[in-house]
């Protein structure tokens, strides 16, 4: 009996197979290597620590708390700034500015101090050294110098905290904060635009300031009799 001849392409067939089954767990192999590192979700920075306080509305991280303070002592120093450029501003801009802070902190104030109530938590009730070192500043001042002083102070005071309302609005567990986030969004975005429409804001000294995080410098557009940097003027009878 005589041997069956081959079939045509088997051998053929057979090796592409092989070929393309290669292939295929080359690729597979390499998709599971990639896929940590692809498709899934960074993880969330953990905010939460020894400080973090259960509460009913979630939990109230250090950074959470660290805001709701800062809410509360801007609620007690610009306000009084807004009152007195009211009186003491050259210009309508300036005038206007000043009431823009009082009714933004009216509002916001009445909000941090109904959220901390809630969530048992105590807040300052004096400004702390440094905004008291501002005040000082601007009773000091007159005139134009005052315009230039009170928007480039409060200004850079506005900078300083957006950033803050970002990072807890972007990061916290807590509805209330959550919350109060979005309104202090909004008041202090107003405020660095009434603040900028005055014309009187110092912007070199606030990037300065900004990128060294220091005490800010006077404006260095002020006449030759500027006083010196708010950080350096102790307040009234000290």
């Amino acid at each position: 009996m005589r041997p069956r001849p081959p079939v045509k392409g088997r051998g053929i067939v057979s090796g592409t197979g092989l070929i393309v089954t290669c292939l295929a767990a080359t690729l597979a192999a390499l998709v599971f290597s990639l896929w940590p590192y692809t498709g899934r979700p960074e993880p969330a920075p953990d905010v939460l620590s020894a400080q973090t306080l259960r509460t009913s509305y979630g939990p109230l991280s250090a950074l959470d708390q660290d805001f709701l303070v800062k809410v509360r002592l801007a609620g007690l120093w610009e306000p009084a700034a807004g009152r007195q450029a009211r009186t003491k501003g050259t210009t309508p801009a300036v005038r206007t500015a000043g009431r823009r802070l009082v009714e933004g902190h009216r509002f916001l104030d009445e909000r941090v101090r109904g959220a901390a109530s809630q969530l048992n938590l105590t807040l300052p009730d004096t400004p702390g050294d440094r905004q008291k070192q501002w005040l000082a500043t601007l009773n000091e001042t007159r005139g134009t110098e005052y315009d230039r002083q009170f928007a480039t102070v409060l200004r850079l005071a506005q900078g300083q905290m957006l950033p803050v309302v970002a990072q807890v609005r972007a990061s916290t567990r807590n509805s209330l904060v959550r919350a109060l986030a979005d309104d202090a969004t909004t008041t202090v975005l107003d405020h660095i635009k009434a603040l900028e429409a005055t014309g009187d804001v110092d912007y070199d000294a606030v990037a300065r300031d900004m990128a060294t995080g220091s005490t800010p410098p006077a404006p260095t557009s002020a006449p030759s009799q500027t006083l010196p940097p708010p950080a350096f003027r102790p307040p009234p009878g000290q």
